[in-house]
């Protein structure tokens, strides 16, 4: 167990960032989640106004180190392609 100050303001700052990124990682899950089932549906209209929140969703997590930039723009290269699929 920690012993110091430092060490246990360590342990408050660190329980507080892993609540905070994993609300935002679960933020993540869930705006994807609703994509793809709009993509899945192939409700366009739906999905069309959905991607912008998701990349808006997807960036900010990567910026905020939660997902990483390459998984970020995974996720934004596979939900555009799909919805340019159903979209033609």
């Amino acid at each position: 167990m920690a012993n110091t100050v430092t060490s246990l303001k360590r342990v408050r700052i660190t329980e507080r960032r892993t609540a905070a990124n994993r609300a935002r990682r679960s933020r993540i899950k869930g705006a994807i989640k609703v994509m793809r089932k709009f993509l899945a549906e192939k409700n366009v209209g739906e999905a069309t106004k959905q991607l912008t929140a998701v990349f808006s969703i997807v960036d900010r997590g990567a910026k905020w180190g939660v997902i990483k930039k390459n998984s970020a723009a995974r996720y934004k290269s596979r939900l555009s392609r799909r919805l340019k699929a159903i979209a033609a």
